[in-house]
């Protein structure tokens, strides 16, 4: 197995865009999150590989805004990995819930945070609609509701 290393990003870094791009539509959604999270790369000897925003919703709960893998890299469990790290984080610094959103039409991440250890825990209706400029697709599909999916890191 390669080495690699996962590290927080220091607050003055230029933001990775390339690879939060991978995950979130535009720059523009990018930016009502990610000056307020937490940026953690992951890279191999060679270059930044994957990626992850981390958010505090509240005192308890840490929500992943984007969680991004590059594509020469995707379905070697880097992700699975990267949720394993992110659980660690959030019981460090006292949270007892992990969330995440994703696309009613992202039946992979929903399947890949399910086996994750994640639960469905609600819906944020016509959030695709409402909150982009344009239409977005996935899986053939237009993109309308937010699913938001729990862990609870006290189990």
């Amino acid at each position: 197995m390669e080495k690699f290393t996962l590290k927080k990003m220091d607050p003055d870094s230029d933001i990775p865009y390339q690879l939060l791009l991978l995950a979130d539509e535009t720059i523009e959604a990018i930016n009502q999150y990610i000056f307020d999270s937490d940026i953690y790369l992951l890279s191999d000897a060679i270059q930044d590989i994957a990626v992850m925003a981390l958010y505090q919703n509240s005192s308890t709960e840490l929500e992943i805004k984007n969680m991004a893998v590059i594509g020469s890299y995707r379905s070697q469990g880097i992700g699975s990995v990267l949720i394993d790290k992110t659980k660690e984080i959030a019981k460090e610094n006292g949270y007892t819930i992990l969330t995440v959103g994703t696309s009613d039409t992202g039946f992979q991440q929903i399947k890949f945070y399910e086996k994750n250890g994640f639960l469905k825990k609600g819906v944020r209706k016509n959030f695709f609609i409402e909150n982009y400029t344009v239409p977005i697709y996935e899986n053939g599909l237009q993109m309308r509701d937010m699913v938001i999916l729990a862990h609870n890191l006290s189990e």
